[in-house]
């Protein structure tokens, strides 16, 4: 544990497993106190566990984002063991289905970009004022290169990200003067529990096929250097080493120099 991020607080969602835990772990071990938040309350408090059990300071919340009133409860047990959270990480996603437009079901893409898009705003708009009532605050919407392109039967993903890159500008836009800066984040392909699953998804093998060669062809080590590339930048940008790119789409593996060792990926 370090003192890096001693005095900064964040709220993570989709923290209970995969980005969001790997997330949280890296912003306890630099010095900060972490709200996991997630649905599934067993897997925040693995989360939890483990940062507590290395020294971290973390509390774990049950928060469904796409319900209002779930992320307010959440925050509110944020405040009361830490604070105010300084720190949003909106990282809660699903794959969403797969399939031609107007044939794919649409009650599933819907609920793609509510995971996605409202429950990003859900979480923006609880923790918003307060950010503005401090001067402070940093927002950290996780991306995805299929929100940049058309992505060929994965339009429920792809228009949700898409979406979160652009309210991510209009954020970062209109609050900057208060002092709260947003950013938007190409991960790179790591090998979380989502991507499993994808790979043995039937959908996916037959309307995804690039992305199911891409994750085939990510090793394991290549999967734990992204993760490790990933929460080095986190940190950094929590830390504020960042501000001058907010407001922007940024790709891990293109647009941002190693935290490590200063030198621009490749």
């Amino acid at each position: 544990m370090s003192a890096r991020l001693i005095e900064t607080v964040a709220f993570v969602t989709g923290g209970g497993r995969g980005l969001g835990a790997g997330i949280a772990t890296a912003l306890a071990e630099a010095g900060a106190s972490v709200v996991v938040a997630a649905r599934t309350l067993p897997q925040v408090e693995e989360t939890v566990q483990a940062i507590t059990r290395a020294g971290g300071r973390a509390i774990g919340v049950r928060c469904d984002v796409t319900v209002r009133d779930s992320v307010a409860a959440a925050y509110a047990e944020a405040k009361a063991a830490f604070g105010m959270p300084d720190l949003l990480v909106n990282n809660a996603g699903v794959q969403g289905p797969l399939g031609p437009v107007g044939l794919v079901d649409t009650q599933a893409w819907w609920d793609t970009q509510a995971v996605h898009v409202l429950g990003a705003l859900h979480c923006i708009s609880t923790a918003l004022p307060d950010m503005i009532e401090r001067g402070h605050g940093r927002i950290l919407n996780i991306a995805s290169q299929a929100g940049t392109f058309v992505a060929p039967f994965a339009s429920a993903y792809a228009v949700a990200k898409a979406s979160l890159i652009r309210l991510t500008e209009h954020l970062d836009f209109e609050q900057k003067a208060a002092g709260v800066r947003a950013f938007a984040i190409q991960p790179g392909t790591i090998m979380t529990a989502m991507a499993q699953e994808t790979l043995k998804s039937p959908e996916a093998h037959a309307f995804a096929k690039p992305l199911v060669a891409l994750l085939e062809s990510t090793t394991a080590e290549e999967s734990a250097q992204g993760m490790a590339r990933l929460c080095r930048f986190v940190v950094a940008l929590a830390a504020g080493e960042h501000d001058a790119m907010a407001g922007r789409y940024l790709d891990i593996e293109k647009d941002i120099p190693d935290a490590a060792t200063g030198s621009q990926p490749s």
